[in-house]
């Protein structure tokens, strides 16, 4: 944590830390440890999600911050303004949280994203970026720092990595020694003075990116002059998403199949793949069960308190979630079923 010198002033403004990084690399899974370790911070989180199918604010584990999800266009263009009105919105309950993480798609230019906190003076006012983490994984970022765009499109790969003030150098137990040491070459070409963090499933010592102080305008305004002017960027049309969204269970075992099939002949195009899954006979999180029923997670938490009050669900504890069966999803499509009714006015059991 950064700690001023006595002749400095402290700086009082809200730390944002940019968490960025190419698809697939690790960003929700260090985003869940920020979240669930005891470090004492309040968290507010903002999240931007590549696909038309929103899944990352239901990945986050259950936690008590509060989170925004962005899924209707990228935070480094199109929704940009939404994301200073979010920003607005927060510092108008600034007693309710001590740090703002941003969590980018993995196609984000961090570069937009960063120019928000200087660019606005009411937000250049009361929040300070704190750094852009970027994550980096380490099985398939050569391949990625290696491809040909389409004319005038930047490589996003590169970009994350040439503006990043922390690089987490993750999963780095698939691949060998040699292969991590050309990486960090890589990187070292491209930021030479990045402080690289490497780590497994992004577990690392949380003060390495929180509240670091390391974003340095006049540093990148050396040797990037134009980063307060230049807006214009173009995203790789050529990546595109495929969202499913389907009610009730999934047979395990066809679901297996259908994977495997998928990936034997597809898997070469899939950059990620993530989703939140109701297997049959399976236990369900609160999570789970508020996507099968398609209820807030608030709501569904009341009504389980209320069923095992009336002994009539039984909950396990696994770790911070507590997991129902499947009897759970079937009272509670029920009672889903009987407000309907209600609200309509049909009167009698559904």
């Amino acid at each position: 944590m950064t700690t001023p010198t006595p002749e400095e002033p402290r700086d009082e403004r809200v730390p944002v830390t940019v968490l960025t990084g190419f698809l697939g690399s690790g960003k929700t899974t260090l985003l869940n440890r920020i979240l669930t370790e005891q470090h004492g911070l309040r968290i507010a989180v903002i999240e931007n999600e590549f696909g038309e199918v929103g899944v990352d604010d239901a990945l986050v584990l259950d936690s008590e911050e509060e989170i925004f999800e962005m899924n209707n266009g990228c935070i480094c263009c199109t929704v940009r303004g939404d994301l200073i009105r979010i920003l607005g919105a927060l510092m108008r309950r600034r007693e309710k949280f001590d740090h703002i993480l941003i969590e980018t798609t993995g196609l984000a230019d961090p570069a937009p994203v960063a120019q928000t906190f200087f660019m606005d003076d009411e937000i250049a006012a009361q929040l300070r970026l704190d750094a852009i983490v970027t994550l980096v994984d380490a099985a398939h970022v050569l391949q990625h720092l290696d491809e040909v765009k389409p004319e005038g499109v930047e490589n996003e790969a590169v970009e994350q990595i040439a503006f990043a003030d922390r690089i987490v150098l993750n999963k780095t137990d698939l691949v060998d020694e040699s292969a991590i040491a050309e990486i960090t070459d890589r990187i070292r070409a491209i930021n030479s003075g990045v402080q690289i963090i490497p780590a497994q499933h992004a577990e690392i010592y949380l003060p390495q990116v929180l509240d670091v102080g390391a974003f340095d305008l006049e540093r990148v305004l050396a040797e990037d002059p134009s980063f307060l002017t230049e807006t214009e960027h173009q995203h790789d049309t050529t990546v595109t998403s495929v969202g499913i969204d389907l009610t009730g269970e999934l047979d395990e075992e066809r679901l297996n199949r259908w994977l495997g099939t998928l990936l034997r002949t597809k898997g070469v195009d899939i950059f990620r793949s993530k989703g939140i899954l109701a297997l049959a006979g399976a236990p369900h999180s609160v999570t789970e069960l508020a996507t099968e029923v398609g209820m807030e997670q608030s709501a569904v938490s009341h009504q389980l308190r209320l069923l095992r009050t009336l002994s009539l669900v039984t909950g396990r504890r696994d770790g911070r979630n507590r997991l129902y069966d499947g009897h759970a999803a079937q009272f509670l499509d029920q009672a889903v079923h009987h407000i309907e009714h209600l609200r309509l006015g049909i009167r009698g059991t559904p």
